[in-house]
């Protein structure tokens, strides 16, 4: 029987070919002939003995009919490949559905092999990893990270030279750390680099591809149709929007203002400074000023107007405003308060749950080739696109905020135009929160202040230097940190029986980047997740404690950079545990928002629900492979652990008489909000 780990070795140097040794040295695959290329095929078996002799582990590879590929002819092995190209997107289904269709493991390790050295090696290298986690034989694999895979698509590639120099000449026991420096897209004469720690953030773009490696929008029925999929494609990224510009007042930035004027200049330039290692041509820049025109794209047939965002805008705000959709067939489908906004996600993103794209069109995905191919509309210039046009990338790029601000500007008109929530479906009669706090893990600190700094991390690139040198070589990066601390919630249940309660914990800006308030109009659309748990209330008072590491929205370092390789993974109990994390989830290091030298003021909310109104009757395994971050990921294989609307009890309008935070929580007992300050010191820290 084939190990379903040996498929992470087809994962490793992407750009080599398969016979190449991999992990370390220590494991090679065993082709057929016919497996090799052309190129290679007549020198086959100089090459089997040439790199095999040292291999601690052989994968035999059986032969199998050769699959038909034609489904990515146009796509260059070495050229650039996106989700968001309409081609590309078909190809990924295409490839998607061939390795789940595979009978069994042994199966599809023989075809994937095939396919490896015959694919654009991002095309192969998401297909294989979108099959993997939906597949029943394959799920327990750990797909690898991606910036070890792919480290062109994350960090300043002037590190690359330095890095196979040192694996190359320094023998692996004696290999200094290359370090990544912090800001190296701009200088401080352009005020968006203020925003650089987030927007460049490792771990915030390798949430951004997991997230969409999870959701694929396109594939197999079965693996496209999530439980409240179009939901969550809203509310993952409203939340992206909302802890963005939380960090933007903390730099003293205004909100991020919506790209909804298709036909005024970008005033934002971005030069990523990134170079594609398939092709060693560079991410190209777009200067400021620059305005959107029609897209004709010969190379991969993107053809897409200004004029078709703008109808399509404009048609699903018509929807919006009557209140239901049109399918294909001219049926009605009502935006209502249940399955409005799951509709809703479906038809903006399109992905091929939409209802009806001759309608609606694709005006997200779109968006993002429009802007992408900025530079280049027409393949005047042979230019691939800009970081817009890849989710590795794309959150690197000031106008990727301003766009997917619009798009949330879009589901928040839906969500305005719904009923305020009741004081039935708010409150939770018999419980009571008497308080909530934040205190730092450290003995002898202030209650209500948070820490944050600059940490220094390591990871290990050696897997995506193809034709580099073997052994680990690391480099180094620095990012945002907060220091360790727990919620800290005090409820009373005074019903006299034991409950079950959803404790649900926010957190919102006070002021704006001029310290002017914010009216809870305002400040309604800056709450952001921070945990939501499942509570058990004895009679009486309950102290609940709930550390920051144990956040329902993030996950711990140890997954967003996860180690590569057939062997890496732990066999001790506690580590075998976190690293069944699948690697969906908002990076710890960033929970909390930057705040300041001088301290930022936040509320901190948090309420108790009635579990009997929130869950969902489901089978959850409490020992199952994945312990993702279900806010943002939902539950593998399961529906979304709560029932409430995402976003929930801040998604929709108040009565007019709410003015303030204090006026929506004084008439529920069980909710309660705090001040708590963010600290920032501008030192860095060690990772130990």
């Amino acid at each position: 029987m084939t190990d379903a780990n040996n498929l992470l070795a087809l994962l490793q140097r992407p750009l080599e070919p398969t016979f190449l040794p991999k992990d370390d040295g220590k494991t090679v695959i065993d082709l057929p002939d016919d497996f090799l290329t052309d190129r290679y095929r007549p020198i086959g078996a100089e090459l089997q003995s040439r790199f095999s002799n040292d291999a601690e582990q052989r994968i035999p590879v059986r032969q199998v009919s050769t699959p038909d590929l034609s489904f990515a002819n146009g796509i260059e092995r070495r050229g650039a490949f996106s989700l968001f190209v309409p081609k590309h997107r078909d190809a990924a289904a295409a490839l998607i559905n061939l390795f789940i269709q595979q009978p069994d493991v042994a199966t599809l390790m023989s075809v994937a092999t095939y396919c490896r050295d015959r694919l654009n090696p991002v095309l192969f290298q998401y297909g294989l990893a979108v099959a993997v986690q939906h597949r029943e034989d394959t799920k327990n694999v750990n797909i690898p990270s991606i910036v070890s895979l792919f480290p062109d698509q994350f960090v300043d590639p002037a590190v690359f030279p330095k890095l196979r120099e040192e694996g190359s000449v320094v023998q692996q026991e004696n290999r200094m750390v290359i370090d990544i420096p912090p800001n190296y897209t701009a200088s401080d004469r352009e005020d968006e680099q203020r925003m650089a720690y987030f927007r460049e953030d490792i771990g915030v773009n390798m949430h951004h591809w997991h997230w969409h490696l999870v959701y694929p929008g396109d594939g197999p029925d079965a693996v496209v149709r999530k439980d409240r999929r179009g939901e969550l494609f809203y509310y993952m990224h409203s939340q992206l929007i909302a802890r963005y510009n939380i960090d933007r007042f903390c730099a003293k930035l205004k909100k991020v203002r919506h790209l909804t004027n298709f036909r005024e200049p970008i005033v934002e330039a971005y030069f990523p400074k990134m170079i594609r290692s398939s092709n060693n041509r560079s991410y190209p820049a777009r200067a400021a000023n620059i305005m959107l025109q029609d897209i004709d794209r010969i190379d991969n047939g993107t053809i897409v107007s200004v004029n078709d965002l703008e109808r399509w805008r404009d048609r699903i705000h018509e929807a919006i405003d009557q209140g239901f959709v049109l399918d294909t067939a001219g049926n009605r489908i009502p935006l209502d308060e249940e399955r409005g906004i799951d509709v809703l996600g479906d038809v903006v993103e399109a992905s091929s749950l939409t209802p009806n794209r001759q309608l609606y069109g694709s005006l997200h995905n779109m968006g993002h080739n429009v802007i992408s191919y900025i530079h280049d509309p027409d393949y005047r210039y042979l230019e691939d696109y800009g970081v817009m046009g890849d989710v590795t990338t794309a959150m690197r790029d000031p106008i990727f905020y301003r766009w997917h601000g619009m798009i949330d500007g879009i589901f928040r008109r839906h969500k305005e135009l719904l009923t305020p929530y009741t004081a039935q479906q708010l409150g939770n009669p018999g419980v009571t929160v008497s308080s909530v706090g934040v205190q730092l893990s450290r003995p002898n600190t202030p209650a209500n202040v948070l820490l944050t700094f600059w940490q220094r991390s390591q990871v290990d690139l050696a897997a995506g230097l193809d034709f580099g040198p073997q052994g680990n070589v690391f480099a180094s990066f620095t990012h945002l940190q907060h220091a360790p601390f727990s919620f800290r919630v005090e409820v009373n249940n005074d019903s006299g029986a034991v409950r079950k309660g959803t404790l649900r914990i926010w957190l919102a800006p006070k002021v704006d980047e001029r310290g002017t308030p914010l009216t809870f109009r305002e400040q309604r659309l800056y709450f952001v997740e921070m945990d939501t748990s499942t509570v058990t209330l004895n009679p009486g008072m309950n102290t609940i404690v709930r550390r920051s590491d144990q956040s329902s929205v993030t996950i711990p370092y140890e997954r967003t950079f996860r180690a590569i390789g057939t062997k890496s993974t732990p066999t001790n109990t506690d580590e075998l545990a976190q690293f069944r994390f699948c690697g969906c989830g908002w990076p710890q290091h960033m929970l909390v928002p930057k705040g300041s030298p001088e301290g930022v003021q936040f509320d901190l909310f948090a309420m108790v629900t009635d579990f009997e109104e929130d869950s969902v009757v489901q089978d959850v395994d409490p020992n199952a492979p994945c312990n993702d971050a279900h806010s943002f990921c939902g539950l593998r294989d399961k529906k979304y652990p709560d029932r409430r609307s995402m976003g929930y009890p801040f998604d929709r309008r108040t009565e007019d008489t709410v003015r303030s935070l204090a006026d929506f929580v004084a008439p529920n007992a069980n909710m309660k909000t705090a001040t708590v300050q963010v600290k920032f010191n501008n030192t860095v820290i060690a990772r130990t």
